[in-house]
């Protein structure tokens, strides 16, 4: 009798060996929890603007295709983040899918991805689905870029592409420009330059764009306050672009993100408001957390902290149990033993947050903190 499951043999036959040693990717179960563990915009959208939305969305045909080349949405893109002569954009279903459709142009057997780690794992993971070899060069002391490792792996290994987070997850800082831009000089592929956080930091590589052939800057709108939309774009030269573009699959971004994102960027101011507002509260957060005995945090440049302290999961299954979730990093390893990264919430949730980890256990003691900076 035939099994309802595909027997063991089956499984080693047919699915590549590289995919049988992969995990999933796991997103916890957050229901009924204050919500501090995905860099979301903690602000919903006024009433009026739901309204508009939901008239906007009832005059969408959806038994129709969405516009295959979304030109409305692009128009506004570009109107709201103007490109140099000469630089287009290519959309995808979140920066995820940019990412993946990179590294089905660029990548594959015999091509290489290098990457500082740690930085976002969707580098790496695309990396190893699209049989790309992956290099990860640590970060330095205080997350900072190694440059002079970074330079000596592209000369050794001739990436194909290489990405660098600005601001990084999960470390929250911007590199160092001039570093950046020595890495950019030195390669001979593609430089990525993830500006998921742009609304949240001083400094970009947009304007940039041309200064460099082998430049491309992606950014999306998830951090913004829209990642229930999955919307992202990359910008570079029309002839990168136009490479990208033949692996872009047809009708990627669907006819309710189109009409969504185009409202939303009708209305940017608001979503720059809130962006100002979640900046105050990521300072004000810094500085509370700073003061609670045993916590250490690292600079930031985007919408979460990053913060060590002496027993990271005790910490966060503390936080856990009074409906608090954040993010544990722990199980990385490295640099990230003992770290933990909070999503900078409203001005209510970062008090609750803040209450709850001052009587955590898992933290130093005062006496043994202010023992050490005697």
């Amino acid at each position: 009798m035939a099994s309802d499951s595909p027997s063991r043999e089956q499984l080693t036959q047919w699915i590549r060996p590289d995919i049988l040693t992969l995990s999933a990717y796991q997103v916890p179960d957050s229901l009924g929890m204050v919500k501090m563990d995905a860099m979301e915009n903690p602000h919903t959208l006024p009433l009026a603007w739901s309204q508009l939305l939901a008239e906007k969305m009832a005059q969408i045909d959806i038994n129709r295709y969405p516009d295959a080349s979304a030109s409305a949405l692009k128009f506004q893109i570009l109107k709201q983040f103007p490109l140099p002569a000469g630089q287009q954009v290519v959309l995808g279903n979140g920066s995820d899918e940019l990412i993946q459709m990179l590294q089905l142009v660029f990548g594959g057997q015999g091509r290489t991805v290098l990457a500082p780690v740690p930085s976002f794992v969707m580098y790496e993971m695309i990396a190893r689905f699209s049989g790309t070899k992956f290099i990860g060069i640590p970060l330095g002391n205080n997350f900072s870029l190694d440059t002079e490792a970074m330079l000596a792996a592209i000369t050794q290994h001739q990436p194909a592409l290489v990405f660098i987070a600005h601001p990084n997850n999960p470390s929250g800082n911007c590199f160092e420009v001039s570093a950046i831009e020595q890495i950019i000089t030195a390669t001979s592929g593609l430089v990525v330059i993830d500006e998921a956080y742009f609304a949240f930091a001083e400094h970009s590589f947009l304007p940039l764009l041309g200064r460099w052939n082998n430049l491309l800057v992606m950014r999306t709108v998830s951090k913004l306050g829209l990642a229930g939309l999955r919307l992202g774009w990359l910008s570079g030269a029309k002839t990168w672009v136009e490479q990208i573009e033949k692996v872009r699959l047809p009708y990627n971004i669907n006819s309710l993100s189109q009409a969504a994102v185009v409202l939303a960027l009708e209305h940017i101011d608001l979503l720059r408001q809130q962006a100002r507002e979640i900046c105050r509260q990521r300072e004000y957060l810094l500085a509370q957390l700073g003061a609670i005995p045993g916590v250490t945090c690292f600079p930031s440049s985007a919408n979460f902290i990053l913060l060590r302290v002496k027993d990271a999961c005790r910490v966060f299954e503390h936080l856990k149990a009074r409906n608090i979730l954040i993010k544990n990093l722990h199980q990385t390893g490295s640099i990230l033993e003992n770290c933990l990264r909070v999503t900078v919430g409203t001005y209510s949730e970062n008090e609750q947050l803040l209450q709850v980890l001052r009587s955590a256990p898992g933290l130093e003691s005062r006496e043994s903190t202010q023992a050490q900076q005697l």
